[in-house]
């Protein structure tokens, strides 16, 4: 059973930095896309990063330069690590994993198999 668990979310003020953490439990590593989401109050969930089997990194053109995805397959976590915040980055916070590529029309659909809980991120400022 396939199970993710977000964490390092919390209250920041804008400028600050994140790093967020997704612990991936029973995933078997092969071909797969993984990556972060997140929905903001009153609006539609985004892509905001992905990563492929083979370190391809994928950004919203809104996060480019800030926000950096990686994957430690020995420690099975994915994280993102997030530069000067900027409050519109405030949201809840997914990480998502699939064994299908990044390129995919489910996983651009939104359609992972796995999802975590997410974790909330609040920037004040």
């Amino acid at each position: 059973q396939v199970q993710l668990v977000e964490s390092g979310g919390g209250s920041v003020q804008a400028g600050g930095s994140l790093r967020l953490s997704c612990v991936i439990r029973g995933f078997t590593y092969g071909s797969y896309c993984m990556g972060w989401f997140r929905r903001a109050q009153g609006k539609e969930r985004e892509e905001v990063a992905s990563i492929d089997a083979y370190g391809g990194t994928s950004y919203a053109g809104s996060v480019k330069g800030r926000f950096t995805i990686s994957h430690d397959s020995a420690e099975n976590t994915l994280y993102l690590q997030i530069l000067n915040l900027k409050p519109e980055d405030a949201a809840m916070y997914y990480c998502a994993a699939d064994y299908i590529p990044c390129a995919a029309d489910s996983w651009y659909r939104q359609l992972a198999r796995y999802w975590g809980p997410g974790t909330q991120v609040t920037v004040s400022s």
